[in-house]
């Protein structure tokens, strides 16, 4: 079996769409390990259907799609970060149209081909790109492809982080700085450190925090816990946007229902038939995820109901399976013909607009380590995100990581040993069901008070619970060997609480964040910042 290099040029933790950006630009200086923690490809990018916004039509412009993202953000986006992204996306998007994305064309007669934009919830204008309804797959099946092939950088599978090592915390004299980070091999169960020049944080989302999220499993929010704990400043971790329609089905697990088929003319309704959005939004059912979710939420409590629905049957077959052929074939296994039948849909926990505080170019407070994608927060969103800005993020991000670190990262180079993990008086636990149980309380607490609704009621009894079961679960990580299910739960415990004290932090309603006793928007702007730390790794 080959072994993993415990020293490297540069290390990227996670391999979705922002990490292997970053990874193919870095393997142009130097060796680059990218770990993650099951297959390269599960991760939220691969799930990403709807597409990528960029500014491309002829009718569209920068300014357009700045003010969109900076309406959907509530007045907390960074207008400056907002314009530096949308204004790289036309050359990022070109960039993987040469490694072989192909984008769906719209043929028309006598003319060349333009793309086929659609056009998603908050958009003024049709300017998603979109490769199917797969595109987050194609994307990151290419890329993939292309990460293997670059002789220096190396994918090694089943290695879970476990936490961020500075020099600091290893008594390196001079600045403190990223050194690298612990990993456990999940086959071997070996535990052991990988020392970086350059690490880069591209673990993605957090959606495992909820029961009912559209998220993959591996979504457990390792980045943001582990940045914490090395004493990094969170911000804004109160704004998780809930994706309006996920499928309602018992045999389906985390399947979204792509916000594209509202952008192709789908209508909301309950289950008496009855269309609600335009009771709540004047663009009906092509509003904001946040007022759509919301607006799902009241519905289904008010008359009891376990779902809404999701009707496009007024769209011919033809259409729907060439608009949507792969969301047509899964929701036929699952008995839903879309032409003929409404999608019962409810909302579900989708994206953290939150995170590690972080330039577009991936710096962040603490030298040597930088972050992109999901886990990080540049400021493009601010308290909602803009539909398919997401992949427009990670794909800015990752690449302008990697130009910012190849411009320093020699700067670095400096002689450092990470101690080897000490296991201590750890022994095997017999009682994983203490993990099972409590990883399923931190959850349920989450969706029951801190969900799409929130009071300060509800967030003071979730506070209380999240910290006892971070006590007990900090016993438990001390007394036993850790595990890979033992090293998830301390990290959505972790975020729980970071989600909770940020909401709390936050007298006001805006974007994401809704609070039923303080139902109105402030006049004053703030980010929710939490820069205190539980401290560093324990070995």
């Amino acid at each position: 079996m080959k072994t993993t290099p415990r020293n490297i040029d540069f290390l990227v933790i996670g391999s979705g769409l922002a990490g292997l950006t970053a990874a193919l630009e870095l393997g142009r200086h130097g060796k680059v390990l990218v770990a993650s923690k099951v297959d390269a490809s599960e991760c939220n990018s691969f799930y990403a259907q709807g597409g990528i916004a960029c500014v491309i039509g002829h009718d569209d412009s920068v300014e357009a799609h700045v003010e969109d993202t900076l309406a959907t953000g509530y007045g907390l986006g960074n207008p400056e970060v907002v314009k530096q992204i949308v204004q790289s996306g036309y050359d990022r998007v070109h960039e993987l149209e040469e490694l072989g994305i192909e984008f769906d064309l719209r043929k028309r007669k006598g003319k060349e081909n333009e793309y086929d934009l659609g056009q998603e919830g908050g958009h003024s204008r049709r300017r998603v790109l979109h490769a199917g309804d797969i595109t987050g797959q194609s994307m990151m099946q290419v890329l993939i492809t292309r990460v293997r092939e670059c002789e220096n950088i190396e994918v090694r599978e089943n290695l879970m982080a476990v936490d961020l090592v500075t020099s600091g915390w290893i008594k390196q004299p001079g600045q403190n700085r990223c050194v690298g980070a612990y990993f456990l091999d999940k086959k071997t169960e070996e535990i052991f450190p990988i020392q970086a020049t350059c690490t880069v944080l591209a673990t993605g989302g957090l959606g495992k925090v909820y029961p009912y999220t559209s998220n993959p499993d591996v979504a457990t929010g390792d980045g943001v816990a582990m940045a914490w704990r090395a004493g990094l400043p969170i911000r804004n971790m109160e704004f998780v946007q809930f994706h309006p329609t996920c499928l309602y089905h018992p045999q389906a697990k985390s399947f979204l229902i792509s916000e594209a088929v509202r952008g192709e003319g789908a209508e909301l309704k309950d289950i008496r038939g009855n269309p609600f959005m335009k009771d709540f939004d004047a663009r009906g059912s092509l509003a904001t995820r946040d007022v759509t979710a919301r607006a799902i939420d009241f519905v289904m409590k008010k008359h009891g109901d376990p779902y809404v629905y999701l009707d496009i049957t007024h769209r011919s077959e033809s259409f729907l399976r060439e608009r949507f052929p792969n969301l047509y074939a899964a929701c036929l296994r699952y008995g839903i013909n879309m032409a003929s039948d409404p999608i019962p849909v409810v909302p579900a926990a989708h994206y953290s607009c939150g995170g590690v505080v972080a330039d577009v170019n991936g710096e962040t407070a603490l030298p040597g380590l930088y972050a992109c994608g999901e886990v990080a927060s540049t400021g493009l969103h601010g308290a909602n995100r803009l539909a398919s800005n997401s992949l427009l993020e990670a794909l800015v991000c990752g690449h302008e990581t990697a130009v910012e670190i190849a411009k320093v990262w020699r700067n670095y180079a400096e002689e450092v040993s990470i101690p080897d993990w000490k296991r201590g008086d750890a022994i095997s636990s017999d009682e994983a069901v203490v993990v099972e149980h409590n990883w399923n309380e931190v959850r349920a607490a989450m969706w029951d008070y801190v969900g799409i609704v929130r009071t300060e009621r509800r967030l003071a009894r979730a506070r209380a619970r999240i910290r006892n079961l971070r006590q007990e679960i900090k016993q438990y990580y001390g007394d036993y060997l850790v595990t890979a299910d033992l090293l998830e739960l301390r990290n959505i415990a972790d975020v729980a609480e970071l989600i909770i004290r940020s909401a709390e932090q936050r007298k006001e309603s805006r974007g994401l964040h809704y609070m039923a006793d303080h139902p109105e928007t402030a006049d004053y702007l703030s980010s929710t910042i939490i820069h205190d730390t539980p401290g560093g790794p324990l070995t």
